[in-house]
């Protein structure tokens, strides 16, 4: 593309696919961790919003810097929006699966509704 790479990228140049893994699932269970902590203080439907406008604001901020220009920025609007909901269709339907197999175990009884009531 001719643009000069950033010492991050260069960094991330040399990592395995492991390592970008591991990295990656670092990342998320920090952002998950801060998400866990607002929750004990606000309801989670709103914690769970402020992450989706979170993810939304900084997506935009990745494709605009990216962009050398207005032209080029529109341009590449709605491939990068396609991509995003495409990944978060994929996560979304992942780890709903994973609730899913796990719902009725031990960690996660709080969320079975009780129906004795």
């Amino acid at each position: 593309k001719g643009e000069k790479m950033s010492d991050q990228d260069e960094a991330e140049d040399h990592l395995s696919e492991e390592e970008i893994d591991q990295q990656f699932r670092e990342m998320a269970d920090k952002f998950i961790d801060l998400a866990n902590g607002q929750a004990e203080r606000v309801n989670r439907e709103n914690v769970s919003l402020a992450l989706l406008y979170a993810a939304a604001r900084f997506n935009a901020f990745v494709v605009a810097s990216h962009a050398k220009d207005i032209t080029a920025y529109d341009a590449d609007r709605e491939r990068a929006a396609e991509y995003f909901r495409g990944q978060y269709q994929s996560m979304l339907d992942e780890n709903m699966r994973d609730y899913r197999e796990a719902f009725e175990t031990l960690p996660y009884a709080h969320l079975i509704p009780d129906k004795s009531s």
